[in-house]
């Protein structure tokens, strides 16, 4: 992969087939790859070709985890959404490369989800190593805030998926799933301790990498919304 300047990657992002941005805040409206606005909500599966589940990883940053989860299921179909568009570009270009044809990227605020997704659309959300928003607890990606938001596009039973460092942003995550009575699947606050471990775990992002480096521990939570 040769390397490209932010600009570049701003620019060519724009022509990558599994790349969809938003140029427009509160319409419905993604621009593709030729430059067209479509409305993908509730068409997700026409553009992957199949009816199988999709899962969206927020925040993702360069994409490592919709990726790495693309290649591990090829059976699922998978969505990473952020809106830094240089990060994008390199989990786009490698899903290109590898040929993974189940796997796209949406550039855009999180705020807007239920705007690309229909009702029921969505059987899974990864929100690995996300900013636990110390100072703005309301701008958590497992806020009431947000929650109201999944509850519109997932399934009924849907996953989400919280993979953190963050001891804050975990405890918080715990503390709604209680009072909101969620059914509660998984949890731990050390998962490499464990003696089993989970095939997603094996996947490890720059964000991870780094905090694994400092000797943070890395924590887990799997809850029915």
């Amino acid at each position: 992969m040769s390397k490209k300047g932010k600009q570049e990657k701003f620019v060519e992002i724009g022509t990558l087939p599994n790349v969809f941005q938003n140029h427009e805040v509160l319409t419905n409206n993604l621009v593709n790859s030729e430059g067209k606005k479509v409305n993908m909500q509730g068409h997700w599966h026409d553009f992957f070709g199949n009816d199988n589940p999709i899962t969206v990883e927020l925040a993702c940053g360069k994409g490592e985890y919709a990726v790495g989860l693309a290649r591990m299921y090829p059976e699922r179909n998978f969505i990473g959404m952020d809106l830094k568009g240089n990060r994008l570009w390199r989990g786009a270009t490698a899903a290109i490369q590898e040929g993974l044809t189940n796997v796209a990227f949406i550039r855009s605020q999180i705020d807007f989800i239920s705007y690309y997704f229909a009702p029921g659309e969505l059987s899974e959300i990864w929100i690995t190593f996300a900013d636990p928003q110390l100072e703005k607890p309301r701008k958590r990606l497992t806020s009431n805030f947000f929650m109201d938001w999944y509850r519109k596009v997932l399934k009924p039973g849907g996953l989400i998926h919280l993979k953190t460092d963050s001891p804050e942003l975990y405890d918080f995550t715990m503390k709604r799933v209680i009072e909101e009575k969620l059914k509660l699947q998984f949890a731990h606050d050390n998962i490499y301790t464990l003696p089993e471990q989970m095939p997603e775990w094996t996947i490890k992002t720059y964000y991870e990498q780094m905090h694994l480096e400092k000797g943070l521990t890395i924590k887990y939570l799997r809850f029915e919304l």
